[in-house]
């Protein structure tokens, strides 16, 4: 099988997430091909599997992650699995804090994303990976890497089928 990942990092926490996915994923035996957006921007048109990845910021993704899902070729990707990811800053215990918070944080990149590829027609993976920072800039908070590993297990598990 044949897996691209597309992220757009901008502290380096989503693109941490990025590579603990592809890790566990080439662990399994699948081929990935790698895209950083801050480097380079290219839209893939094979693959059998495609998660794409931002930071939450302002309860939104980055705009190279908005670009990259509306100029994914629909027609090349039908039939085939969309996932998206990303991080997103911790909220507070505070029930009334967290409430307020968590317009920024819900759903935040990986929702909106899963949302745009699904107003596309593609077909998506549910739920997506989010991830916590420990504050703002990271780092990500414990257990959060040993989640996305599970997650790439989980999700290759369930196309491979």
């Amino acid at each position: 099988m044949k897996v691209i990942i597309a992220v757009d990092s901008v502290h380096g926490n989503t693109k941490q997430v990025a590579e603990t996915l592809k890790d566990e994923i080439e662990k399994a035996g699948h081929e990935v091909v790698f895209i950083n957006l801050r480097k380079e921007f290219r839209v893939p048109s094979e693959g059998d599997l495609l998660l794409v990845g931002s930071p939450t910021r302002v309860a939104k993704m980055t705009g190279k992650a908005k670009r990259f899902m509306k100029r994914l070729d629909v027609a090349a990707w039908t039939g085939r699995t969309v996932a998206t990811f990303d991080t997103h800053m911790p909220l507070p215990d505070d029930p009334k804090e967290r409430e307020k918070a968590l317009k920024w944080v819900e759903p935040g990149a990986a929702g909106k994303l899963s949302a745009l590829a699904a107003e596309r027609g593609l077909k998506v993976h549910s739920p997506p990976l989010r991830c916590m920072v420990s504050d703002m800039k990271g780092p990500l908070a414990p257990g959060e890497l040993e989640k996305a590993g599970e997650y790439a297990r989980q999700i290759v598990a369930s196309i491979s089928r």
